[in-house]
């Protein structure tokens, strides 16, 4: 399913992007791009102060991510919890694939009260409301991310790598 396309890695704050991604990244042999880097320093400074982005201030930004899309093969992390922002980065890179990670709440919540971050626990609710999964017409793979860092990221992998077929609910780690 990847081919030569660039995989953001989406889902809410504490979904674990930045570290299936970076992982994701290294199995495929791809650069790897965090996306909160590219954010401007007022887009963090807000969301540290606890205020939510608005579309006026995700759009600039979004177009720093479409325009590394773009660039080719890579692997970066995306928020990308709407379809018109989806639709935006593909329109720098046609054929761009989505890894959607799903998480519980409770585990995104305990996830971001863990970490150091400008992304506040208090605005998980405002991502969690703005998130629209990944369409049934959207390439991409839909993947629980509830599993030790390595099984996920082969289980991303596996999927990107296969025949391409959409998977709509979490692929989850089989009972042992």
């Amino acid at each position: 399913m990847t081919g030569d396309h660039a995989v953001v890695v989406m889902g809410p704050s504490g979904a674990g992007k930045s570290a299936v991604g970076g992982a994701l990244a290294a199995l495929l042999g791809l650069p790897f791009v965090d996306a909160d880097a590219l954010h401007p320093e007022r887009n963090r400074a807000k969301m540290a102060a606890g205020t939510p982005l608005e579309d006026a201030d995700r759009w600039p930004w979004l177009d720093v991510v479409g325009e590394r899309l773009a660039r080719g093969r890579v692997v970066i992390a995306c928020s990308a919890l709407k379809r018109r922002y989806r639709d935006h980065l593909r329109g720098f890179a046609p054929g761009t694939v989505f890894v959607e990670l799903r998480v519980d709440r409770a585990v995104l919540a305990d996830r971001m009260a863990r970490r150091e971050h400008f992304m506040p626990v208090s605005l998980l609710d405002s991502q969690l409301a703005a998130l629209e999964p990944l369409g049934g017409d959207e390439a991409g793979v839909v993947v629980g991310d509830d599993g030790p860092l390595d099984v996920v990221a082969g289980r991303c992998a596996r999927l990107l790598l296969s025949d391409g077929e959409r998977r709509d609910r979490p692929e989850s780690t089989p009972p042992s």
